[in-house]
């Protein structure tokens, strides 16, 4: 088993010991379509638009001002003036590599975004969460990051926390190994130039497990953790709004990691009815970080 985060103090002992397993090889979910089908929802680069205005700060995220974006240095990526330092809350000991979800005992979930996307729908996205009190934890990839630098503030500002997702959305599992190491660097260093910090968490591309070889890349990279999901939402393949809500809904259970994915209206649209179901079910959803804390 595998569990998510949360950014609130340890509880002691809370929900029994987490018990996790560490995956062997790339397993692939519907969720990633294929081991080198294209994701519908990734571009590697995103048209330039106006930045998003930054929603209300959310009790999970520390306090933090944004750093202002320049524009393009001389590597083509975006500069921004240097951002505070982010304090991430401790995690409990003795959790797994690859964390799939969280305790069983208690009444939380984690909704994970595969981070790409026009920003319009990922702020009215980020707006609909925290206007019924729910928290999120994004996986970006590089190029958006580089696309879009203000989300990475937005995300953060609206309470909601930031993950590495790679930097070009490839099919890591199956990269050699300086090529895979470079995928997950170069994210983190967008991340801690746009954030001032890699974020806690690292989620594979094109895979829902990591290969023990890009595990450990990711660890060597800062990320200790791999964030896998045990709910595959398929939101990617554009079903409908009802039919992500009944395939999120029907799966979703007391610590349950969701995946879904920005760019996708279908997602947007469920996302309401999501909140509405979990909550008649007495679930909450918060960050990765909340979850596993």
């Amino acid at each position: 088993m595998t569990f998510l985060h949360r950014r609130t103090v340890l509880r002691a002992a809370a929900g029994g010991a987490l018990a996790g397993a560490a995956a062997v090889g790339c397993g692939r979910s519907e969720g990633e379509a294929g081991a080198r089908a294209a994701d519908p929802s990734v571009r590697a680069t995103a048209p330039p638009a106006p930045s998003a205005k930054p929603g209300a700060s959310g009790k999970a995220g520390a306090s933090r001002k944004p750093g202002a974006v320049k524009g393009p240095g001389a590597s083509g990526a975006p500069s921004v003036s240097k951002p505070p330092a982010l304090t991430l809350a401790p995690l409990p000991p003795g959790l797994p590599a690859q964390i799939e979800h969280g305790p069983r005992t208690g009444k939380n979930v984690a909704l994970t975004f595969h981070g790409q996307g026009e920003p319009k729908p990922v702020t009215e996205l980020l707006g609909e969460a925290e206007r019924a009190g729910a928290r999120v934890t994004v996986l970006a990839v590089g190029t958006w990051l580089d696309a879009q630098p203000q989300l990475a503030r937005r995300i953060l500002d609206g309470g909601h926390e930031l993950g590495n997702h790679t930097m070009h959305h490839l099919d890591i599992c199956t990269m050699p190994a300086a090529a895979a190491s470079a995928e997950i660097t170069e994210c983190a260093e967008r991340l801690r130039r746009l954030t001032g910090g890699i974020g806690r968490w690292f989620r594979p591309s094109r895979a829902r497990l990591a290969t023990e070889q890009v595990a450990r890349l990711a660890r060597q990279a800062g990320y200790p953790h791999v964030l896998s999901y045990d709910v595959d939402s398929l939101d990617h393949t554009d079903p409908g709004p009802e039919a992500v809500r009944r395939t999120v809904l029907a799966a979703v259970r007391p610590g349950s990691v969701v995946s879904l994915h920005f760019g996708h209206a279908g997602t947007v649209a469920a996302l309401p009815a999501i909140l509405d179901g979990l909550h008649r079910r007495g679930l909450r959803a918060v960050t990765t970080t909340e979850l596993l804390t």
